[in-house]
């Protein structure tokens, strides 16, 4: 990754911005839903409105409008939408302002989008009935199957950098979950999108298996 982790952290921040505030809060609005999901070149809307975050674009119909440097309030506008994230829907979010400048530094929304491509990619080959859907609230994709979350988180508090993760409704006991949620493992660690599935059916069948904590 040739690009430094405070420009990355910059991006990062910024597409959970637009993400939250330009695609999933007017979605809600305008269709009662936050779910987003993976497109060729980044993410974007399953229902109106028809928005999509392309490299370091925002793209409404056939425009193109740059987001480095402007600000989630500012491509609202030009996008012709309500500005805003989804009221109470969740608590957590990005803590981005509609005001704050955003950062979009190409190389870095580059490797971000690789890694939520390669987290769709190993969920859709681990579960192919089931659609992985890009979380506004923390930025990750993932889906549900038999009361386990599976997916791929950009970073957070817990772990500031991409990392896979499964996590039991109900938490197990075991050396394999490794947090208080479950289990993580850092994206690096896999080197490509079957590896990152095979850690996603171990934790499935370790979720089947394994003692629920007391």
């Amino acid at each position: 990754m040739d690009v430094d982790r405070e420009t990355l952290e910059t991006a990062r921040r910024s597409l959970h911005g637009v993400a939250e505030l330009v695609l999933a809060g007017p979605q809600y609005r305008q269709s009662g839903t936050i779910r987003l999901r993976i497109v060729r070149g980044g993410f974007g809307t399953v229902q109106d409105p028809d928005l999509r975050v392309n490299g370091t674009e925002l793209v409404v119909g056939g425009r193109e409008i740059p987001m480095n440097g402007t600000t989630c309030r500012e491509l609202a506008a030009a996008a012709r939408v309500d500005a805003g994230g989804a009221g109470d829907v969740y608590k957590d979010g990005s803590g981005v302002g509609l005001d704050e400048t955003l950062g979009v530094e190409a190389k870095a929304v580059e490797y971000i989008e690789e890694c939520l491509v390669r987290g769709h990619e190993a969920l859709a080959g681990f579960a192919p009935n089931t659609m992985p859907v890009l979380w506004p609230e923390h930025f990750d994709v993932g889906i549900s199957l038999d009361e386990v979350n599976y997916g791929v988180s950009l970073g957070d508090a817990h772990l500031d950098e991409p990392y896979a993760y499964a996590g039991p409704w109900e938490p197990r006991q075991g050396s394999f979950w490794n947090a208080s949620f479950g289990a993580v493992r850092p994206l690096r660690l896999f080197p490509g999108a079957d590896a990152l599935r095979d850690f996603f059916v171990e934790a499935r069948d370790r979720a089947a298996h394994d003692p629920h904590c007391p």
